[in-house]
């Protein structure tokens, strides 16, 4: 994956996030578009760790596509087509500035919260005598502000309307999207033999109309657990066999780094990045039931520029 950011013709903007590389045509003659390059940084603790995972940036990118194809009904998203395996290509929105996260069981941030004392997670009160990874009463929603730089910072529904980051009546859709379409990946993932765990959806408008936008149900927004073994691993107090980041969370963290101030990233081997790439790969087979095929690696910054091209002389 490039290294440097491409140039386009029409290109009138250009964003490198954690992972994406965003490109903007504002004036495509079939209204303002977004291409994306998902490349295969990996980051957590919302660092961009050293050393790229191969095949990451493909596996989020077909992930993605696969559930904003499979949700399309409940939302409208902002997904037109795929150029190639690792780009993503759509309608550009006005961004919310929050991130709709639901929880349906607790673990990650919020059982570390919880472990802590805290019971109270972005202004829901959690119940007391709940253990790690126990299923919640019911999905909750505990969303957290964007950050282009440093950490995304968790809020409450209250204090996103107090602070009019997002009208209420918008805030109420948004609400009633992430929750369908929570229904749906945990519905998906249930055939699939998984549990969906939690995960973050982020919403943009284009006029009156909300789309969903980014990444859905991947396993850089998204926690799974093998729905097989749960509830003995539960009852015995056994680590959940998941599908998800957090193990890669959990090394950094036996490793001495959770991205504060003074940390250093440990040396990632080339064996432990080929173990991340297997995972991804796993996760990809089985949320969707289909077979990954790796993109050719020789020139592939050259497929990926050529493939942008040919979409950008399109009307889509």
């Amino acid at each position: 994956m490039p290294n440097q950011p491409f140039s386009f013709p029409g290109q009138t903007g250009f964003y490198r996030g954690k992972v994406r590389d965003v490109y903007s045509f504002a004036n495509h003659p079939a209204g303002p578009r977004l291409v994306m390059v998902a490349s295969d940084r990996i980051s957590a603790f919302d660092v961009v760790l050293p050393r790229p995972v191969p095949h990451k940036g493909q596996v989020l990118n077909q992930t993605a596509a696969y559930f904003l194809q499979a949700t399309a009904d409940i939302v409208p998203n902002w997904l037109l087509t795929v150029p190639d395996p690792a780009v993503s290509a759509g309608i550009q929105c006005e961004p919310y500035a929050v991130e709709m996260v639901v929880r349906g069981y607790l673990a990650g941030h919020a059982w570390r919260t919880y472990r802590e004392g805290g019971r109270v997670l972005c202004g829901v009160t959690l119940p007391d005598g709940l253990r790690e990874n126990d299923r919640l009463p019911k999905p909750i929603l505990t969303p957290t502000t964007k950050a282009h730089e440093g950490h995304d910072e968790d809020i409450s529904r209250d204090d996103i309307l107090a602070r009019s980051i997002v009208s209420e009546a918008d805030y109420v859709q948004l609400e009633n999207y992430a929750l369908a379409l929570f229904a749906r990946g945990t519905d998906m993932a249930a055939k699939r033999g998984l549990i969906l765990v939690d995960t973050k959806y982020e919403f943009g408008r284009v006029g009156d109309t909300i789309y969903l936008i980014d990444e859905v149900h991947t396993p850089d927004s998204s926690r799974y657990f093998y729905t097989d073994g749960y509830a003995e691993r539960l009852a015995a107090n056994q680590p959940q066999r998941q599908l998800s980041k957090e193990f890669v969370r959990e090394w950094l963290m036996a490793n001495g780094f959770q991205g504060k101030d003074g940390q250093t990233v440990p040396t990632m081997s080339d064996e432990w990045l080929t173990q991340i790439s297997t995972r991804y790969i796993e996760l990809f087979e089985t949320v969707t039931g289909q077979s990954f095929q790796p993109a050719p690696e020789e020139d592939r910054d050259a497929q990926i520029e050529k493939a942008i091209v040919a979409y950008l002389q399109t009307n889509n």
